[in-house]
């Protein structure tokens, strides 16, 4: 009898513990289906026990998280819209004073310059389309074998009056001329324009771009290393201290990134002494290179 009245009662606190572990869990199921967006609550616990301490502590550590992303992306919105506007003032300033020139030179001028704050205008907006196609999940890259070198060299052919201008000569080192890779061409040409671009903007000398075995490397000195973070390079909208002053939206590295973890690439930064290296691995499969990336 003892024995009975003991495994009843033993039923009885379990059926007891069952019925309020699952009020606790409809209750942070309801936390977290009636939570407003923006709201600062965070989930608590009203039962004892480590198991739902640590549900609640990772999904606070979540929501910390996702707010914190949150209002990153405001200030970079933000700081965006700034970069947009500042170009288009600018455009509409020109205009306005090629309209009341009366001096045809003078009036050209003005309306040149205006042209060029458009064309600023036109690259910020260009990547930050560039930047919003690489992270859509629904874009469907065209992958085939590429070869890495005559991509490289059309884009290096465009840039030739920027190159010319400044008097460097990009040094092009291939172990494997014939050296291909599994990936969408389109993608690969923004990949490479994109940091050739960067080179460009930010270098201090003519870039080196070695190729060995299944990496592709573009190497190049730049004015001021101790201003770049290379563990931040690839986040959206980072900008250098030196990068800030020459424009810009900070997007085209991050471009690279999204397009390489889109073509399953890995990319990678590092900095030595006053050179910035910016690595591309493609790990070979087959008789194939498939772009594997390291976001």
């Amino acid at each position: 009898m003892t024995a009975a009245i003991c495994l009843g009662a033993l039923a009885l606190c379990g059926l007891v513990m069952l019925l309020l572990y699952g009020r606790e869990l409809r209750r942070m199921a309801a936390f977290l289906r009636t939570r407003e967006s923006h709201s600062n609550g965070r989930m608590t616990t009203e039962m004892p026990g480590p198991g739902f301490v640590e549900m609640a502590r990772a999904v606070n550590e979540t929501l910390d998280g996702m707010e914190a992303e949150r209002r990153q992306f405001q200030r970079d919105l933000a700081s965006l819209s700034h970069d947009i506007r500042t170009p288009l003032m600018g455009a509409a300033g020109y205009v306005a004073l090629a309209g009341d020139e009366a001096d045809p030179a003078r009036r050209a001028h003005y309306l040149a310059a205006a042209t060029a704050r458009l064309g600023d205008m036109e690259g910020l907006l260009d990547q930050l389309f560039a930047y919003a196609r690489a992270n859509d999940p629904e874009v469907d890259f065209d992958r085939r074998p590429v070869g890495v070198l005559p991509v490289l060299a059309a884009v290096l052919t465009g840039q030739f009056p920027a190159f010319e201008e400044r008097g460097w000569e990009p040094a092009v080192r291939f172990a494997d001329e014939a050296f291909t890779v599994e990936a969408d061409e389109e993608a690969l040409v923004r990949i490479f324009e994109n940091l050739v671009s960067n080179a460009l903007r930010y270098g201090a000398a003519a870039p080196v771009i070695t190729q060995e075995g299944c990496r592709l490397t573009f190497a190049n000195a730049v004015a001021d290393s101790a201003s770049i973070d290379p563990d931040r390079l690839f986040e959206r909208f980072y900008r250098a201290d030196t990068a800030r002053a020459q424009g810009g939206a900070g997007l085209g590295l991050a471009v690279v990134a999204s397009l390489a973890a889109a073509l399953d690439t890995t990319v990678s930064a590092r900095l030595d002494d006053d050179e910035l290296a910016i690595t591309l691995e493609f790990p070979s499969d087959q008789n194939h290179v498939w772009a594997r990336v390291e976001a």
